[in-house]
């Protein structure tokens, strides 16, 4: 798609009736910089082809520290970006002495504005429920379910959630109903209700449910019928612009970004920044139309694994990460789904699966060193249970070893499974757009976002 920049962007007499923003989480600089970088190493090219985003007509960078420490968490850093207050790790929407602070979500619905929040993981996850909850704890789930029944917003697209009933025993699917909320199980499902509902919160199938109740499944592992965020953008504008002179915030996460850096999951990771991409293509579509009343902001609530493209040799084999075909997560199903269906495991039978799912010893060439090391980690595997763990899962030291050598050929390098301080990239465009420049604090955003369209605390 060739992009095409008005000049009616920077245009500031005229408010932004309609603002999209984007927030990859974990989705720091490098992990756009890497995406471009294998964007064009596929194609056989040096250096980059730009997502489509990166190539908005303004980009900055922002700072993303919590209020009690450098490093900060998604809840403090989601509450920075939606409240434009610092707080402490784990606290949602609340002032570091645990007072409830509003959102710009918050802002917009008070200013009439229709409201959207959306996510590729649970709906009362941190980053999304940074917008509507006010709690002490992000791990109070049942708690923000209640929130986000009484936020009053118009719609919610993601996974569902992740504690429907809690000591009060009320289901929280059927608290929202009374809230006015009509559920939608899958894109087929919305596709047929989204009209007639008045609200709408929309998930995966009850069938697809079961088996990925924390999230949707990474792209790479996606089954057909699966939910995808540009399904669940596409029924938000439609929810969102459906009988709406006032225009509307439309909040919008790329939540699985980082689930996978916390993987140090490199081929996972990117193809959910090239999902996230393919999404802001639909807003811009909804730009194009209302080029002189729309405002578009790509960012991130803060940097995931440390990621560097690079190691030491000079040089990118990014390719190598084209043959991928599972997450690390999968991977590591595989091989418990292997254990219980054979009495005896050899060599063989985990290396059809390191090759199936990494590519490597077919796609990737496998020295001597290194598939001792794999075998090392097949028998820790298969005979002491061996395990990595990060924040959001468990994989083997198979699965993980597969990894690792795989991101060693590709020349990725990760600092760790966790978060790190590294700055957060902004991209813009539209009304106001030209606003975004020089260095940036997290918080500094939503009060820019809501000068440009004029919410009212």
């Amino acid at each position: 798609m060739a992009l095409c920049f008005s000049c009616t962007t920077a245009v500031l007499a005229q408010q932004a009736k309609y603002v999209f923003f984007f927030i990859g989480d974990g989705m720091g600089l490098n992990q756009v910089n890497t995406t471009e970088f294998y964007q064009a190493s596929v194609k056989g090219n040096l250096g980059t082809e730009p997502l489509f985003f990166a190539s908005f007509p303004y980009t900055t960078f922002a700072t993303s520290n919590a209020f009690n420490t450098d490093v900060t968490d998604s809840a403090a850093a989601g509450t920075a970006l939606a409240t434009a207050q610092k707080t402490r790790k784990g606290m949602l929407g609340m002032s570091p002495d645990s007072v409830a602070v509003s959102s710009i979500a918050e802002w917009a619905r008070n200013s009439g504005k229709k409201v959207g929040i959306c996510t590729t993981v649970s709906i009362d996850h941190a980053t999304p429920a940074a917008y509507y909850a006010h709690q002490i704890n992000r791990n109070m789930y049942n708690a923000i379910g209640h929130d986000l029944a009484e936020s009053g917003f118009d719609y919610f697209g993601g996974a569902d959630f992740l504690q429907p009933v809690g000591k009060d025993s009320i289901d929280l699917h059927q608290y929202c109903e009374e809230k006015g909320y009509t559920w939608a199980y899958g894109y087929q499902e919305a596709k047929n209700k989204w009209k007639d509902a008045k609200k709408l919160i929309m998930v995966q199938t009850k069938e697809a449910t079961k088996e990925h109740h924390v999230e949707l499944p990474y792209v790479i592992d996606r089954e057909p019928n699966d939910l995808s965020l540009p399904q669940i953008v596409e029924t938000g504008i439609n929810m969102l612009t459906k009988d709406n002179k006032k225009g509307f915030f439309f909040m919008i996460e790329g939540g699985e970004i980082d689930h996978a850096c916390h993987a140090n999951d490199a081929a996972t990771a990117i193809k959910e920044i090239q999902e996230m991409d393919e999404a802001v293509k639909l807003a811009y579509e909804f730009y194009k139309k209302h080029p002189k009343e729309t405002l578009i902001i790509v960012t991130a609530d803060h940097e995931t694994g440390g990621l560097v493209p690079g190691n030491g040799s000079y040089a990118l084999n990014l390719q190598a990460l084209q043959y991928q075909t599972c997450s690390v997560e999968r991977v590591t199903k595989r091989f418990e789904n292997l254990r219980r269906s054979r009495k005896r495991i050899v060599w063989e039978d985990a290396k059809e699966i390191l090759s199936e799912c990494y590519g490597l010893f077919t796609h990737v060439p496998v020295n001597w060193e290194e598939e001792a090391e794999l075998r090392t980690a097949f028998e820790d595997t298969f005979l002491k249970g061996a395990v990595e763990e990060n924040w959001y899962g468990t994989n083997s030291v198979l699965a993980t070893k597969g990894r690792d050598i795989l991101n060693k050929k590709a020349m990725v390098s990760w600092a760790s499974l966790e978060h790190s301080d590294g700055y957060i990239p902004i991209f813009a465009v539209g009304v106001g757009a030209d606003q975004f420049h020089g260095r940036l604090d997290n918080t500094d955003l939503p009060k820019m976002v809501a000068k440009i369209a004029g919410y009212k605390k």
